[in-house]
């Protein structure tokens, strides 16, 4: 699936690159100092959470084939497991069960939804991998790996560290795809 390059879509969806990663550092860096139950935090990892939705959309639009397609499925999972877990902060810090420690269906769920977003990570770097610098397709894995370690273990520096360069990461391919496309390159975009 590719977007047209130059087009409203394109455009928009480059610079969203930036979003959820962005708002995933500040979760993150708020987490770390305030802790792991703290509100919000919990209210800009929902919002960083769904902000990486427009990432995950970027990225199909420039992988290709059956990866793209394990991308999108994996991702949308991914998504939503990691909306799962903002929420959850949200429910433990006004007192409430913590549904992620929880038995049956709450844990069942989240926990699962919720690993699927590194390993959406995991999968971008491998769907990428011919059309990203190397350097990218390598920090996207370590991410995928650094981030469970970071996020299960509760371990904020390192959840922090790993944002970073995500934010760094998708904010260099923000960069580099806006210097590639202008409105003028594709010939549906020209003005008539």
């Amino acid at each position: 699936m590719r977007s047209l390059p130059g087009t409203p879509i394109d455009r928009l969806l480059t610079a969203l690159l930036l979003v959820g990663p962005v708002l995933y550092l500040v979760a993150d860096a708020l987490y770390a100092t305030r802790g792991w139950d703290d509100p919000a935090a919990g209210v800009v990892h929902v919002l960083g959470a769904a902000g990486y939705a427009f990432v995950l959309l970027r990225l199909v639009t420039w992988s290709d084939g059956m990866p793209a397609a394990v991308l999108l499925v994996v991702g949308v999972l991914g998504v939503a497991g990691n909306v799962a877990y903002g929420f959850n902060t949200i429910h433990v810090s006004l007192g409430d069960t913590d549904l992620v420690d929880a038995t049956g269906a709450a844990a069942g769920l989240i926990k699962p939804l919720g690993l699927c977003f590194p390993l959406t990570l995991l999968v971008a770097a491998f769907a990428l991998r011919r059309g990203q610098p190397g350097w990218v397709v390598a920090v996207l894995a370590v991410a995928g790996v650094a981030w469970p370690v970071a996020h299960i273990a509760n371990v904020g520096w390192l959840a922090v560290l790993v944002n970073a360069v995500l934010a760094a990461t998708f904010g260099a391919m923000a960069v580099a795809a806006g210097r590639r496309t202008r409105a003028t390159d594709h010939p549906l975009t020209q003005p008539a």
